[in-house]
């Protein structure tokens, strides 16, 4: 149950913005195998006075941050960092202007499936990948 945010500092046509989402998607369904379901992506954009990045990055510069239930694998984590890296070059971003956060806040701090903890619910599906 991964959550997503996407933050841009510039305008993007519709079909672009879909594109984004869906390679965070994907890269967090391939890497942490999180079901195909198990949407979670928001994407925001600000003019770049209201997103203030270092000198040496431009208006493509981008923040993905991503809160994870823990128990990945530094392994998987650095397959979603190369997915989202590798998908956003393809579609045109330098992979300098990328950068991933990613924040695992413990499983007791999720209230899912009508409030409960997640500690306590079978997510169905494997958190130790």
């Amino acid at each position: 149950m991964p959550l997503a945010r996407i933050e841009v500092r510039r305008p993007r046509p519709e079909a672009e913005v879909r594109a984004l989402m869906t390679v965070v998607h994907e890269s967090l369904s391939h890497a942490l195998q999180v079901p195909e379901s198990d949407r979670h992506v928001r994407y925001l954009e600000y003019p770049p006075e209201r997103f203030v990045a270092p000198p040496d990055r431009g208006e493509d510069f981008t923040l993905v941050e991503l809160t994870l239930l823990p128990g990945r694998s530094l392994a998987a984590k650095k397959a979603v960092y190369e997915g989202i890296v590798s998908g956003f070059a393809g579609l045109g971003i330098d992979p300098a202007e990328v950068l991933v956060v990613i924040h695992e806040p413990p499983l007791e701090n999720w209230g899912i499936r009508g409030g409960k903890p997640a500690s306590e619910v079978d997510l169905g599906f494997p958190l130790e990948v």
